[in-house]
């Protein structure tokens, strides 16, 4: 464990008899609803470190601004329905890459780019900019929309990689820039639904009807040219990159409910267990499978069903520890930086009166 992330954290975890608690040294504020906080991304001030923004989506609520201390610097709102049948906007999922932020707008099927500096952000998006997975934008209205997003840069190119909310497909888009900016589908990726397990049988992973087992979670290692993606139901891929297509995707760890047997129930609209778990699961992760993010040599990833974080070594995606955060339920998004300024930010699922993020600096 040689990365400054590691061996921060290193003695909480020797000294823990248990899975260690970090508390946060700032929070942010709690948003309610129809704002409905998501996922952050840090935007690191190349001119005075102490000035960077963390920025998070609140759905329909829009794209917040916050300082270092987790105050609210200002809320960018995500757009109107263009139609009074329409659905608005839905910010979904955020990355930075340079001075740019990235954002999937569920509600209206495209990526938003962004400008940030110190006062907040300022939308540069291509006004003709067209849906990245849906045919029409009567297709749009099915909200079987961008989802979950990762922006790097890949083999000379700038590029944004999304998935599609309730489907397992994930697509790979090229930055194009003009006066603004836009982004162009080049390739596209569709994870399995369906697995063999250990003893030959083949196991489904259950769902609504009609809906499949969606990735949210993603980040890209741009040192190896890799992105890692959290399949929620499904655990965590790992899937070469490069600038206009993918290479063969491998399950490097599973949630711990991998190959057990499920049914979906209309009256709770949930899948519940219909069997005996036959153990073919990992051991780390409670499904969902959720945000991820890499700090040197260790990817983070947010096991939401228990609210736990997992730390695994990159190199061979050896679990080294769990943690959790004080007070952080259910969180969907993390993000991480490390050298001057050293900041683990995540998002609180669950608060009393709502969502918001935590910092942590360490």
């Amino acid at each position: 464990m040689s990365s400054s992330l590691a061996l921060a954290l290193v003695p909480l975890f020797l000294t823990a008899p248990a899975t260690p608690v970090i508390t946060p040294t700032v929070i942010t504020q709690t948003f309610e609803e129809p704002a409905d906080a998501d996922d952050p991304a840090i935007w690191v001030n190349p001119r005075n470190t102490e000035r960077s923004v963390v920025l998070g989506t609140l759905k329909e609520g829009g794209l917040a601004a916050f300082d270092l201390n987790g105050r609210t610097i200002s809320v960018h709102p995500a757009p109107r329905p263009p139609a009074p049948d329409a659905k608005p906007g839905r910010f979904n999922n955020v990355d930075v890459l340079g001075d740019l932020a990235f954002v999937s707008d569920r509600g209206r099927d495209r990526v938003r780019v962004f400008q940030v500096d110190e006062r907040g952000v300022r939308d540069v998006t291509n006004p003709a900019t067209k849906p990245v997975f849906s045919e029409t934008e009567q297709e749009v209205e099915d909200q079987h929309n961008v989802y979950g997003l990762a922006a790097g840069r890949v083999g000379g190119k700038d590029v944004v990689v999304t998935s599609r909310r309730n489907e397992t497909s994930i697509a790979l888009l090229q930055v194009q820039k003009s006066r603004t900016y836009d982004t162009k589908k080049v390739s596209t990726l569709d994870l399995p639904s369906t697995f063999t397990l250990p003893d030959g049988r083949s196991w489904t992973v259950c769902g609504e009807p009609g809906e499949g087992p969606q990735v949210e979670g993603m980040v890209i290692d741009e040192s190896t040219n890799t992105l890692y993606a959290a399949q929620e139901d499904v655990g965590i891929w790992r899937i070469p990159l490069r600038g206009n297509g993918f290479g063969k995707p491998q399950l490097v760890d599973k949630v711990r409910t991998w190959g057990a047997p499920q049914r979906y129930n209309p009256e709770t609209e949930e899948c519940e267990a219909d069997g005996p778990n036959p153990g073919f699961g990992g051991q780390w992760l409670e499904a969902d499978a959720e945000g991820l993010t890499i700090a040197d040599g260790v990817l983070l990833a947010s096991s939401q069903g228990d609210s736990r974080f997992v730390a695994y070594r990159k190199a061979d995606m050896k679990p080294l520890k769990d943690f959790r955060v004080k007070d952080v339920e259910h969180s969907d998004g993390a993000d991480v930086v490390l050298g001057k300024l050293n900041l683990l930010v995540v998002h609180d699922g669950e608060r009393p009166d709502g969502t918001g993020f935590a910092f942590i600096r360490f």
